[in-house]
């Protein structure tokens, strides 16, 4: 039966240190090529905290990788380079998505998802920018969500 271990790294800059070398140190893999693997696997989220589950055979020493995506919120905030949501009404003006990035993370947490097709996926990334108070193309995400109802940003979501 493998073993399980769970993880929560920084992207692209997973170590030997804590919490991965410790927990497999124990079962004489070769820690070094899981890092890079991981660290190969997680460079696109770099500066983000990544959650990533390794599975080790004991006996055969072969390993799998399992990485996650970070929140949805947390893509936003690094597309708009930011590192705190607005929180409130009073923020919605002053941080701004453009679409064209909503349609980026939707393509990022697209797995995670429960969308089936690209135009659902950018109207939950919308949901988030709800939450977060951030406009989107200078609007409220919801209208933007109303508009892609209505067919606006059709070429952007064909564009697959």
């Amino acid at each position: 039966m493998p073993e399980k271990i769970e993880a929560l790294v920084d992207g692209g800059k997973a170590s030997a240190g804590p919490p991965l070398g410790p927990a497999l140190g124990p079962l004489g893999v070769n820690i070094g090529q899981i890092i890079a693997e991981i660290n190969s696997r997680t460079k696109d989220f770099e500066g983000m905290k990544v959650p990533v589950v390794v599975f080790v055979d004991p006996k055969t020493k072969e390993f799998s990788i399992t990485v996650g995506t970070p929140p949805t919120s947390s893509l936003i905030m690094q597309e708009l380079g930011i590192e705190k949501s607005p929180g409130d009404d009073s923020g919605m003006a002053s941080v701004n998505l453009p679409f064209e990035k909503a349609v980026k993370v939707a393509r990022m947490k697209r797995d995670t998802l429960l969308s089936v097709r690209l135009e659902e996926a950018v109207k939950e990334v919308l949901g988030t920018a709800v939450s977060m108070h951030i406009s989107v193309d200078g609007k409220d995400p919801k209208e933007v969500q109303k508009l892609i109802n209505e067919g606006h940003y059709r070429a952007l979501l064909d564009a697959e």
